[in-house]
């Protein structure tokens, strides 16, 4: 026969140690100032949940790690690019004589080094065209892709009629700011406010003089000018100078909103919203002004006011 077992509850010992410690917590955390961090978590789990319940979007940690990554990669290939293109160009007799540029057009010899010069930058163009779709909307999208696609179209039809020497003039040209742009971004994201405001002010600089001072009077003087002169027109060079004009329509543009950002900064000591870029939905926009108003910590820190890439108010929007 089996030998029946009869189970034995054992009651635990009163303890008056963590009794008293239990009643204590709460006094602890409130000091420590928990109960405001609880809230704040509930809060922003709540209007996010808000946000996604009207159709809006809302920056998760995950999406801002990509968006440093992504921020990161660009400054790595602007930066690379821009002293890749110097460096070729400091020994090209078209870059200290822009007339080089037409010498014996269209009979040039395509070099191992222009030929990959050209295929780096249309393949991060490239990239760049397809990570919009695939990226948070943002409000100068269709301009972007415009610009985009002027790019591309620049990129591809000077490679194909052999106008490579005046088209490595152009994209070094405009890699010169670009990653002084990600530079002020990356400085922002690891909290260094002074920096990111002294980039985005020298970003802002080097912006006006490329693309109002140097673009026009050097790269579409030789294109519109010294190409007439020398080659005269012909069908595929009105296309290529129509592109040329694109694109600086798009930076009169970006240097107005641009400038706007550098004066403010100036004057209150803060890069404050990026309306260049950057900048998500106006859903969006509503959640970042009700953290800003209801938020305790100092102005210029990059916690829950970070939307997008720039900053609103006195914050960069995250990417």
């Amino acid at each position: 026969m089996l030998a029946s077992r009869t189970a034995v509850l054992i009651r635990p010992h009163p303890m008056p140690f963590l009794k008293r410690c239990s009643s204590l917590l709460p006094s602890i955390l409130m000091k420590k100032g928990w109960r405001a961090c609880q809230s704040n978590w509930t809060g922003t789990s709540e209007k996010s949940n808000a946000g996604f319940a009207n159709g809006g979007i809302r920056t998760s940690p995950q999406r801002s790690l990509n968006s440093v990554k992504a921020c990161r990669w660009r400054f790595t290939f602007y930066l690379c690019i821009f002293c890749y293109g110097i460096r070729f160009l400091w020994s090209s007799p078209w870059f200290w004589d822009t007339r080089q540029c037409w010498h014996s057009y269209p009979h040039q010899p395509l070099t191992s080094g222009l030929y990959y010069y050209y295929i780096m930058e249309l393949a991060f163009y490239w990239s760049l065209m397809f990570s919009q779709f695939t990226d948070i909307k943002r409000k100068d999208f269709l301009i972007m892709f415009v610009h985009h696609l002027a790019t591309i179209g620049l990129i591809t039809f000077s490679y194909i009629n052999n106008m490579v020497r005046v088209g490595t003039l152009v994209m070094c040209l405009h890699d010169a700011s670009d990653f002084l742009l990600e530079a002020a971004k990356l400085a922002n994201y690891a909290k260094y406010q002074r920096l990111c405001d002294t980039l985005f002010v020298i970003f802002s600089a080097v912006f006006m003089v490329t693309r109002l001072g140097i673009y026009p009077f050097w790269i579409l003087n030789t294109t519109l000018f010294e190409s007439w002169e020398m080659i005269g027109p012909y069908p595929s060079w009105w296309l290529f100078n129509g592109l040329l004009l694109i694109l600086q329509v798009l930076h009169v543009i970006w240097s107005y909103l641009i400038a706007r950002i550098a004066f403010k900064a100036l004057i209150r000591g803060k890069v404050t919203k990026d309306d260049r870029s950057d900048v998500e939905s106006s859903s969006e926009e509503e959640d970042v002004n009700t953290n800003t108003k209801s938020s305790c910590g100092n102005s210029s820190s990059n916690g829950a006011n970070r939307v997008n890439g720039h900053m609103g108010g006195s914050y960069w929007a995250e990417e």
